[in-house]
């Protein structure tokens, strides 16, 4: 393989000092991302590192034309219309870490696609999210990001009903079956299981802040520092998931990133806090006097909820996504914006304005954290552009309030106004556009002609 320049940034000195520092390990996984935010490619050798950073990793361009089952999806024109052929992934400067609680020892590196010449491969959602940072740093502002993760701990096998079931205690053994959120006593059962995670993301460079315990039985949530880096911030949610999920099983237990595991609960959500900083990391959306906020944010809002109905796909991208949108769940059901309201679907939270800043809260979990931020951003560059008054803040209970801009009510509604829509066009590019809407709409046919449980409990003796 001849020697390339790395378009991704990446040097084979990184390599060559992690090698060093990290004799232990014995092999490598290289991870890149598909439309869905599930990590595709290959466990590697220790010998084989060096040459990825020298000259790149081929692998199949459907790599990232696959849909939830990992199976090719021929409407997004990557399968034989391009020949399957071989396109270029490179490691991401900065993520090369140690993985935690593997035996024998491996790392983990994440890796991007590029076309053969360097060109970006425009359906990677890592590319997607860079250009909504580039078009912002033209205009003078550089987003500044967190992601919140929540997630059910669940026992390996359901009831006799098939109902998922909270997972045990692994310190010993103690069922947990109550809600008790916020409960400090209800962690205890599950230290040992976080605070190898909390190792893990230490290794890893992640700073995994809070842990509390959410309004359902098993579910948890970790907060994620804030970072000056959205890509950075989304890189830590993703390797937060797969290090919870890691770890859950080496514990016994399974990690749960559904948004909806069990009808009689609320869902699981992924609120991304989002601020913007101009060249002299000043923070735009403070405001000069304190409830008084300045057009910055009242635009950012404006275009959030003005393209919010198109953009729902990318927040709820999943059949099940959609059973978490239900009143008084925590999960909103209608574009609106409020300070310090968790009914809303854009909360301004309380707290230092210095740290002024918009919680996004209508992406489940299940949804893919490249492609929320870049919507997301490409939201607030519309408002911004447009100065798109986002209406009258609702107070009190969020769910009662009706908006002007009416959002899809299912998933089959959502792929037609996604795959629609100009502003997601842009949003994403028009080729991560094109493969994200063709493999939604192609795992929408596989769960509408597939016959379910329910279908047989409601029909099979009784029509």
């Amino acid at each position: 393989m001849t020697d390339q320049t790395s378009p991704s940034g990446s040097t084979f000195a990184e390599a060559e000092a992690f090698l060093a520092a990290h004799p232990q390990i014995e092999a490598f996984d290289i991870v890149l991302h598909d439309s869905n935010g599930i990590g595709r490619g290959k466990i590697i050798r220790r010998h084989e590192l060096l040459s990825i950073y020298k000259g790149g990793r081929h692998m199949p361009i459907s790599i990232l034309g696959l849909d939830i089952c990992g199976e090719d999806v021929h409407e997004t024109g990557l399968i034989w219309d391009q020949g399957d052929g071989d396109r270029r992934a490179w490691p991401i400067p900065g993520t090369l870490v140690p993985l935690t609680g593997t035996n024998p020892a491996r790392g983990e590196v994440f890796m991007s696609l590029y076309n053969l010449d360097g060109s970006q491969m425009s359906s990677d959602p890592r590319h997607a999210l860079q250009a909504q940072v580039d078009a912002l740093a033209t205009e003078g502002l550089f987003p500044a990001a967190a992601f919140e993760l929540e997630f059910f701990l669940l026992a390996n096998e359901r009831d006799a009903k098939g109902k998922m079931i909270p997972a045990r205690d692994v310190l010993d053994g103690r069922a947990n079956t109550k809600t008790d959120v916020y409960s400090v006593d209800q962690l205890q059962g599950m230290l040992p299981l976080f605070n190898d995670i909390y190792a893990g993301a230490k290794a890893a460079g992640i700073k995994a802040e809070t842990l509390i315990s959410e309004f359902a039985p098993g579910q948890y949530e970790m907060t994620l520092h804030y970072r000056e880096n959205v890509m950075q911030a989304a890189d830590d949610l993703m390797r937060l998931k797969r290090l919870v999920r890691m770890h859950a099983r080496l514990h016994g237990v399974t990690a749960c990133f559904m948004a909806k595991p069990n009808e009689d609960y609320a869902g699981s959500g992924m609120h991304f806090h989002v601020s913007m900083l101009d060249a002299a990391d000043r923070n735009v959306f403070v405001e000069p006097v304190e409830g008084q906020y300045n057009d910055t944010i009242r635009h950012a809002l404006g275009g959030l909820i003005q393209t919010m109905g198109e953009s729902m796909l990318v927040f709820a991208p999943h059949a099940n996504s959609w059973r978490r949108f239900a009143s008084q769940s925590y999960a909103p059901v209608s574009p609106t914006w409020g300070v310090n309201n968790r009914s809303v679907a854009l909360r301004i939270p309380a707290g230092d304005i210095r740290a002024r800043r918009i919680e996004h809260r209508p992406a489940g979990v299940d949804a893919n954290p490249y492609l929320v931020a870049a919507t997301v951003l490409a939201g607030i560059r519309h408002g911004l552009k447009h100065r798109i008054d986002p209406g009258p803040e609702v107070s009190g209970n969020g769910y009662d309030a009706v908006s002007k801009v009416e959002i899809p009510v299912d998933w089959r509604s959502a792929i037609a106004a996604a795959t629609d829509s100009h502003f997601l066009k842009q949003a994403l590019g028009t080729d991560m556009h094109r493969t994200f809407t063709a493999v939604k709409a192609a795992e929408y046919k596989r769960v509408n002609r597939t016959v379910s449980e329910v279908d047989f409990d409601l029909y099979l003796h009784t029509v």
